[in-house]
Order: structure tokens, then C-alpha cells, then sequence
């Protein structure tokens, strides 16, 4: 506003130290100055126009200035973002190595199955006739993957596959000697003897079956069945994990 001021008085003087002024008539004065009066408004309003566009372009300047920063901000915001999305890629290959190594340990883990086993862990046992015919063998040889229940004698299998089973039984001529090979209740393969004027009888049997994960196998005994078994290990039931399918 003072430059505006100092601007109009500047411009008065000049108008009024005009050649010839003072020298006019009255009505020549009065129009004069009604035209330098318009003069003056013209210069006031292009004062008025000249300093809202410099208005204007303060404010046009401030927001450059606002949106300059946001940028940054904003620049600021997606090199960290980009920071941690690589923090994160590199956490995600971590973690899918790790889990290719797990799958790779379990299916390993998977395809060691194998259990052998024996009816007698102490002393000697003779096992049947009975009404539960299922033979729990009790001594345990190996079982790698605790597929075998030492408790109910019955082989549950972990992953589908082929499966190789075998089993000899042992007994003395008084009853029936052998035992069977059975799948979910249904009977695979079996050994069999009748009582006869030999002493004693042996046998064994073998087979592959493919089972899926879940299915059960165990040995029974036939009816009026019976069959031996000691330390030596006469009456052994065994198998193991061809391959998974």
C-alpha cells in the first residue's frame, strides 16, 4: 500500500506541474481535472488489478511449494515402502527354502517305514484258541515311523503306497498251526497246518499290498488256532514302505 501511495503522488505531481497549468480558463480546469480524476481512478484500478495478481501468484507460489514438500513426502513414503517390500521378498525366499526343506524332511520322513517284530518279548507263549484271534506281537525289532501299535498289534499305514509284508508262524501238533494276513477285516494271505502226528510245524508267507493312508493290517489267528513263540522269535510278523504312490 505505500508503494501504491507513493505511486499516485508521484504521478499527481507530474500531472499538475503540466505546461500550461494555471493558465486555462474555469470550465478548462474543471474538465481537466475531471480527466486527470479518471486518469487517477484508470491507475487505481490497475494498481488494484496489479496487486491481486501478485496476490495470486504468492498463493500460486505457496502451493507449489505445499505440493513440492508432498512430493518429497511422498518420495520419502515409497523409497520406504520399497525398503521394505525388499526387506519383505527377501524374508519370503527365506521362508520358501525353509518350507522346501520341510517338505523335503517330511516326505524323507514319509518314505521310512518299516517295523519287524516277534510275538515273544520274555519266556516262552502260546497264543489261542481264543475268542479275540488278533496276534500282538510284543517284541520289537525295529519300527521306524511307529506305524506298529505294540499295544494292539496293528500296522496303520501313514502315506498311500505299496506295502511288503511277511510272517512265519510256529506251533506243536495239538491244534490248528497259522495264522492270517489281514487288510481293514479282510483276509490278504495266511500260513496253515493241521494238528498232525509231527511235533511241531512252521511256515511262513509274504506279500505286497497297496494301501492307502489309514489302512490297517494285522495277523489272526485261525479258529481253534494256535501258535508259538520264545526268544529264538519262531513266530515274526514284519514289513516296510516299497515306494509312496
Amino acid at each position: 500500500m505505500e508503494f501504491r501511495a507513493m505511486l499516485l503522488l508521484t504521478l499527481l505531481g507530474f500531472l499538475f506541474v503540466e505546461p500550461g497549468f494555471g493558465q486555462r480558463g474555469d470550465m478548462d480546469i474543471t474538465e481537466w481535472m475531471r480527466t486527470k480524476e479518471q486518469l487517477i481512478k484508470n491507475l487505481e484500478d490497475k494498481l488494484t488489478d496489479i496487486e491481486r495478481q501478485q496476490n495470486d501468484v504468492e498463493a500460486l507460489e505457496a502451493r507449489l511449494n505445499a505440493t513440492v514438500d508432498e512430493l518429497t513426502r511422498q518420495k520419502a513414503e515409497m523409497d520406504k515402502l520399497k525398503k521394505e517390500n525388499e526387506g519383505l521378498k527377501t524374508r519370503l525366499n527365506t521362508s520358501e527354502v525353509e518350507i522346501d526343506k520341510l517338505k523335503q524332511s517330511s516326505s524323507e520322513a514319509a518314505s521310512q517305514i518299516a517295523f519287524s517284530v516277534s510275538l515273544a518279548n520274555s519266556g516262552e507263549i502260546y497264543r489261542g484258541p481264543c475268542t479275540d484271534k488278533t496276534l500282538v506281537f510284543k517284541r520289537i525289532f525295529s519300527n521306524t515311523g511307529n506305524a506298529y501299535s505294540q499295544s494292539t498289534g496293528v500296522f496303520t499305514a501313514p502315506v498311500n503306497g505299496l506295502y511288503y509284508f511277511s510272517f512265519s508262524t510256529y506251533g506243536y501238533n495239538t491244534h490248528v498251526m497259522g495264522a492270517i494276513l489281514m487288510k481293514n477285516g479282510v483276509r490278504q494271505i495266511s500260513t496253515y497246518d493241521y494238528t498232525s502226528v509231527d511235533g511241531s510245524d512252521s511256515s511262513s508267507n509274504a506279500a505286497v499290498l497297496q494301501l492307502a493312508a489309514g489302512d490297517k493290517v494285522h495277523m489272526e489267528l485261525w479258529d481253534n488256532g494256535r501258535v508259538f513263540d520264545n526268544l529264538n522269535g519262531h513266530t515274526t510278523f514284519s514289513g516296510f514302505l516299497l515306494f509312496p504312490m
